[in-house]
């Protein structure tokens, strides 16, 4: 009998893990993006995979998103299975054209003739302390295209196992890792214990209340989960996952159960995440609230440097636990 207890690793050593198998596993894989080869990629991802693989398949390109994007994409029409790194959700801003116009639109332009089988990660949202051109989480920008999936690994056992998954579905896949991730420690589990990439997750099952989120406010919905708890009451976490395809059915089911929800989102509250989670909630859950859905979002500022103001702009646990009573009807 094997008593061995699960390994465990970071976030960042699970992603290097996956990038490293998926490239053992497939020669077509090849990663590409800024100071992705000999540093090592600017948050440690792809250490070694340099003089593991060679210059071929770990290529450091020009700061040009537009550029390095677009031969991401040509790559895969020409039958490569390219992962493209862009350092953070605020540059991919000057790669739009190539992801909205390009890689979502020309399996549909070509009436299916072409696919773009393209990965794209990056890394997003706040909490470093890198004020506001590099810590905004724009997921729900990219949630909107149609031609895309979009997701968010927030455990290190999606951090692990999302990406082979992503690499083999025939359009394009954006996949965010939140900054503050990158550190958090976890046994992994088996490839075969990790659910479908579309698929929300409970990670938490609970009565009274269902919180919503997704990256990296999990922790923080996790933790105040705990912290309701010792008051008597028993929250439900669901993790989204993805973002798109939302997983209607998976919150429709855990809402019908909780009868009560609180959706936590990064991004701003205008045009959100959070409000998209909230309408499908009133279209198909509609009689099974016994309170209005409540929100938790980033204040609408750029986010501040400072430490104390980039907290306060950011949903934070307190927070969450103070609007899930607020939604009870307790204090």
């Amino acid at each position: 009998m094997n008593n061995e207890s699960p390994r465990s690793m970071s976030y960042r050593e699970a992603i290097h893990e996956a990038l490293r198998e998926a490239m053992q596993t497939d020669p077509r894989v090849f990663l590409m993006g800024e100071d992705v080869g000999h540093y090592g990629g600017c948050y440690g991802v792809s250490k070694g995979l340099l003089d593991e693989f060679g210059e071929t398949r770990i290529r450091d390109t020009p700061l040009s998103e537009s550029g390095f994007v677009g031969a991401g994409i040509g790559a895969a029409l020409g039958g490569m299975r390219p992962v493209v790194e862009v350092m953070t959700v605020n540059f991919s801003l000057l790669a739009l054209d190539q992801i909205v116009n390009n890689a979502a639109t020309i399996r549909h332009m070509s009436g299916g003739q072409f696919s773009v089988p393209l990965v794209i990660r990056m890394a997003t949202g706040a909490g470093r302390q890198l004020a506001a051109q590099h810590s905004h989480s724009l997921e729900c920008w990219y949630a909107h295209v149609p031609g895309l999936k979009v997701l968010a690994p927030a455990t290190i056992a999606d951090a692990r196992f999302m990406l082979s998954m992503a690499l083999q579905d025939p359009d394009p896949v954006v996949i965010f890792e939140h900054v503050m991730l990158y550190n958090n420690e976890a046994p992994i589990p088996s490839a075969d214990q990790c659910l479908p990439m579309e698929q929300a997750a409970i990670r938490r099952e609970g009565s009274d209340i269902t919180l919503i989120t997704y990256g990296g406010s999990l922790p923080k919905a996790l933790a105040a989960a705990d912290q309701l708890a010792h008051a008597g009451i028993s929250a439900e976490v669901l993790d989204l996952r993805s973002l798109r395809p939302l997983d209607s059915a998976t919150i429709v089911s855990s809402l019908s159960k909780t009868h009560r929800a609180v959706i936590i989102d990064e991004g701003w509250r205008t045009g959100s995440l959070a409000g998209e989670i909230s309408a499908i909630i009133m279209e198909q859950a509609f009689w099974e609230l016994d309170a209005p859905v409540a929100r938790i979002c980033s204040q609408e500022v750029p986010i501040p440097y400072p430490k104390h103001l980039e907290d306060a702009a950011l949903p934070q646990q307190t927070d969450i636990v103070n609007t899930a009573k607020q939604v009870l009807g307790v204090q």
